[in-house]
C-alpha cells in the first residue's frame, strides 16, 4: 500500500474571517438595505462550508460506470454530456470542420487598458482568412476572465500528482459550492475544445510565459491528457483508490488527441521563442499535429518601440499581417487533409513505452 502523505491543510477558516470574507462582495453602500439579508445568506454558506457541500446536487451514475449507484455530481454529469455530444460532432465525417481560435491576451478595450489587444487584431486576421477556406470558427477570448460579470476560471489543484486516475476528464474538482468555487468557466471551454477540428492559440509574452488566463486555461486541460473519465472508479476523489488503480495500470487516455494545431506569440522585446516552444511542446505531448513551420510563427511586434505606439507598429508590418494569414492557411490545410484520412497516415502510430 502506497503511503498518502498528510500535513499541509491549513486549519479551518473561522467563523469571524468567514464572514468577513463572505460580506467582502457586498461592500457596496447600495447593499446595506438588505444587511439582515445578507446576514442570513451569510448562515446558510458558513452551514454548506462547514459541512463541505460540495455537490448540493446529486445523481445515481447510471450505466456505463464503474459503481452505477454512486452519486455524482449532476453538474459534472451535465458537463460530461456535452464533450460527449461535442466529441461525437467531431468524429462525424458529415459534420461542417470547425476551429477553435483562442484570444490568449488578458487585454480588451472593455476594462482597465481601454484599448484592444494586438493579440484580438491578428486573430481577427486568422479568423477572415479562415472564412475564406470556408472553415466555421468559434473564438475563446480570455480576456472576457477580466471584463465580464463572473467569469472565473479556477486553478488547476494538482490531483494528477497525486495519481492520474485522480484527475477526471472533465474536471471534478469544480463548482465546489462549500468553497464558493462555482461559476467555473472550463465546463464550457472543454466542450468548444472538444468539438474543434483544429485550434489557434494567438498569444502575446507576458514577462517570457503566456499571460495569466492562458496559464489558467492550459493547467486544467491536463484532465485532458490522460484524465480519468469514471470518477466512480476512485469513488470520488479517494487517493487511496487513484493510487492503486494506477499501480494497476493505466493507460492515460488523450481525449483531444488528432486534432490539428496553429500557433502565433508574439512580443516586443523578448520570450517569443520560448513561449512559442513551450506551447508547441504542450499541444505536441497531448497529441496534437501541427499544421507545418508556416503554422508556428513567433515575432516582434514594435521592437524595443513605445508601448503607446504599438498599434501603429501592428499596422505598418504587413509581413507578419501575412504571415498570421499563412498560419490560418496552413491550419485550414491541414484540417482537409486530416478529414479526408490522410493525415493521420503519415503520423507514425508507435507505442510510448513512457507513456505518462
Amino acid at each position: 500500500m502506497i503511503k498518502v502523505r498528510k500535513g499541509q491543510s491549513p486549519a479551518p477558516v473561522s467563523r469571524a474571517e468567514f464572514g468577513t470574507r463572505f460580506r467582502a462582495a457586498f461592500a457596496d453602500p447600495a447593499f446595506r438595505a438588505e444587511d439582515a439579508s445578507i446576514a442570513r445568506l451569510e448562515e446558510i454558506a458558513w452551514q454548506a462550508h462547514t459541512e463541505y457541500r460540495k455537490s448540493p446536487f446529486t445523481q445515481k451514475a447510471g450505466p456505463g460506470y464503474a459503481n452505477p449507484d454512486y452519486d455524482l455530481s449532476s453538474e459534472w454529469l451535465a458537463t460530461k454530456q456535452r464533450i460527449d455530444a461535442a466529441q461525437r460532432r467531431w468524429a462525424d465525417p458529415a459534420s461542417p470542420s470547425r476551429v477553435l481560435l483562442v484570444c490568449g491576451s488578458a487585454r480588451n478595450d472593455g476594462s482597465c487598458p481601454g484599448e484592444m489587444s494586438k493579440t484580438f487584431r491578428l486573430l481577427e486576421i486568422a479568423r477572415d482568412t479562415l472564412a475564406q477556406a470556408d472553415l466555421q470558427t468559434d473564438v475563446l477570448d480570455l480576456s472576457l476572465l477580466v471584463s465580464e460579470y463572473g467569469r472565473t476560471i479556477h486553478p488547476c489543484k494538482g490531483c494528477v500528482s497525486t495519481a492520474m486516475p485522480l484527475c477526471n476528464w472533465p474536471c471534478s474538482c469544480y463548482p465546489n459550492h462549500a468553497l464558493n468555487q462555482t461559476n467555473d468557466w472550463m465546463a464550457e471551454i472543454y466542450e468548444r475544445w472538444a468539438a474543434a477540428h483544429a485550434v489557434i492559440i494567438v498569444t502575446p509574452v507576458y514577462w517570457y510565459q503566456s499571460p495569466g488566463p492562458l496559464k489558467l486555461m492550459i493547467d486544467r486541460l491536463v484532465c485532458a491528457d490522460g484524465g480519468n473519465p469514471d470518477p466512480t472508479s476512485t469513488s470520488g476523489k479517494n487517493p487511496d483508490k487513484a493510487k492503486a488503480l494506477e499501480m494497476a495500470g493505466w493507460d492515460y487516455p488523450q481525449h483531444l488527441a488528432g486534432r490539428v494545431y496553429g500557433l502565433i506569440v508574439h512580443g516586443d522585446v523578448a520570450g517569443i521563442e520560448e513561449s512559442r516552444r513551450a506551447l508547441s511542446d504542450w499541444l505536441d505531448w497531448m497529441g496534437f499535429i501541427d499544421a507545418g513551420a508556416q503554422a508556428r510563427l513567433d515575432r516582434y511586434i514594435g521592437y524595443y518601440a513605445p508601448y503607446a505606439t504599438s498599434h501603429e507598429s501592428l499596422d505598418r508590418d504587413e509581413a507578419v499581417q501575412e504571415e498570421t494569414r499563412n498560419v490560418a492557411r496552413a491550419v485550414a490545410k491541414a484540417v482537409d487533409e486530416l478529414r479526408a484520412g490522410r493525415l493521420q497516415a503519415v503520423q507514425p502510430r508507435l507505442p510510448r513505452p513512457r507513456p505518462k
